[in-house]
C-alpha cells in the first residue's frame, strides 16, 4: 500500500515528535522500532516522526502499545490530533506564511501563554486601533488589504482569552515605555488601548504586569518571547518573534532557558495591583 505524503502541519509534526519521544525513552533505534509494525520500514517511521507522513489513530494506538505506553489520556490526545483533518482552523483561510499559521494554531491549542515584548504592547491584549498602527507601519505589511488581513487575524486570535470553556491563562509583561507611544494619525489610540488593558487586568485568567522604566535595560534586551504550555502530553513551545511569524522550538533546554528569562523579568515587574494603578494614572493623564 502506498503511503500518502502529507503537508507537515504543526499538529502532525507534534504527533510525530511525541511518538519519537516515546521511542527514545526506550533507547530504541528507528530500524528496530519500524520492525514492530507490519509493513513499516525505517524511512516510513522517520517520515512519520517528522510529520511528513500521515499516521492513523489506529496506527498510533498500535505503535504506542508496542512501546509499552499505558497512559490512556496521552494516547487519546495523540490519536485525536493524528485524526484531525488539516486546514480545519479558522486561520487556514488566510494567505499568511506557514510559520505564522503554525503559531496561531499552537496559540489556539495552548492552556497557558506567557509573553514578554520589550517594545510594544503584546498582541493578545491590543485594541484594533493599536494593532492597525503597529501592523500598517511595519516593513512587511505590504498592500492595505494584506495589512487589514493581519489586523483581522490578530483580533481573532484574542478569542482564546474569552472562550467560555477553558479560556487560556495569560501572563503578559508590558514595558512602561510602550504606554508613552504617540500616534499622529490616531491620537486616541493609546487612550483606548489603556482602557482595554484595565479591562484585561481584571480577567481571572490574566496576569498583567508592567515592567517599570526604572528596570535595568538588561531585563528588556532579549527580544519578544512567547512561551506556550499545553495539556498532557504535549511539550511546551517557545517562540522567538520575528516578521516571518517566529521561530518555534520544543527543545527542552531552550524552553527551560527562556522560562527562566521570563520568570526573572516577571520578578522585577510591578505586581498586578500596582500595574493596575499605573494604568489608571496614565488614563487619567490622557483625559486631561
Amino acid at each position: 500500500m502506498t503511503q500518502k505524503r502529507a503537508t507537515p502541519t504543526v499538529k502532525r509534526r507534534r504527533v510525530g515528535a511525541q511518538l519519537r519521544r516515546y521511542r527514545e525513552e526506550l533507547n530504541l533505534k528507528s530500524s528496530d522500532a519500524a520492525k514492530l509494525m507490519k509493513g513499516w520500514d525505517t524511512t516510513r517511521l522517520s517520515r512519520i516522526e517528522r510529520g511528513l507522513y500521515r499516521v492513523s489513530g489506529e496506527e498510533v494506538r498500535e505503535l504506542t502499545a508496542k512501546y509499552g505506553v499505558t497512559d490512556e489520556v496521552a494516547i487519546a490526545e495523540i490519536v485525536s490530533a493524528a485524526e484531525e483533518p488539516p486546514g480545519t482552523g479558522w486561520w487556514s483561510s488566510y494567505p499568511v506564511a506557514q510559520a505564522y499559521r503554525d503559531f496561531v494554531e499552537l496559540e489556539a491549542d495552548a492552556e497557558e501563554i506567557c509573553i514578554v515584548n520589550p517594545v510594544v504592547i503584546a498582541g493578545p491584549v491590543q485594541t484594533h486601533g493599536y494593532a492597525r498602527e503597529i501592523i500598517t507601519r511595519s516593513a512587511n505589511a505590504g498592500a492595505e488589504q494584506r495589512a487589514e488581513q493581519l489586523v483581522s487575524i490578530r483580533m481573532a486570535r484574542q478569542e482564546v482569552l474569552y472562550r467560555p470553556i477553558k479560556p487560556v491563562r495569560l501572563h503578559v509583561l508590558i514595558p512602561q515605555s510602550a504606554l508613552h507611544a504617540e500616534f499622529e494619525t490616531a491620537p486616541v489610540v493609546m487612550k483606548e488601548q489603556i482602557r482595554k488593558l484595565l479591562d484585561v487586568v481584571d480577567l481571572p485568567n490574566v496576569t498583567l504586569q508592567i515592567i517599570p522604566l526604572s528596570a535595568h535595560p538588561a531585563f528588556v534586551s532579549n527580544g519578544a518571547v512567547t512561551i506556550l504550555r499545553f495539556r498532557h502530553p504535549w511539550a511546551p513551545v517557545v517562540s522567538l518573534d520575528n516578521p516571518m511569524g517566529g521561530d518555534h522550538s520544543e527543545d527542552q533546554e531552550q524552553v527551560a532557558y527562556m522560562e527562566a528569562v521570563f520568570e526573572q523579568t516577571a520578578s522585577i515587574a510591578l505586581p498586578v495591583d500596582k500595574s493596575r494603578d499605573l494604568l489608571s494614572d496614565y488614563l487619567e493623564g490622557l483625559r486631561k
